[in-house]
């Protein structure tokens, strides 16, 4: 699992951006137990983030303001208004959004 944040001056990404409040993997590829493909949010001030093959079944917390998730992953991800995957669920089948001004503070991929 990898975490990114586009920088907005050039094309390249910074992968040492930790938005998540989880330990982050060296591997690049997806192995099992991962939701392959790409998860992104907005943060603070508008900036863009994303996480590149999560894990499946772990509740991630966000450690800052998040909003407007995309799921790009091949599983589907349930966002929660609260840390620690509490309060009212909303469910994003792979390929799916939530709208842009619509605040997560934790997310869990695939089925639960």
């Amino acid at each position: 699992m990898r975490f990114f944040r586009p920088v907005l001056a050039a094309a390249a990404v910074a992968g040492c951006a930790l938005a998540l409040a989880a330990p982050t993997g060296a591997a690049a590829t997806a192995k099992a137990g991962t939701a392959k493909g790409w998860f992104a949010w907005v943060g603070p001030k508008g900036a863009p983030f994303f996480i590149e093959n999560p894990p499946d079944g772990r509740c991630l917390t966000m450690s800052q303001e998040s909003q407007g998730a995309h799921n790009a992953t091949a599983l589907p991800a349930t966002v929660y208004p609260q840390k620690e995957c509490k309060g009212t669920p909303l469910r994003l089948a792979p390929g799916s959004h939530a709208p842009r001004n619509a605040s997560f503070a934790s997310v869990k991929f695939g089925s639960h």
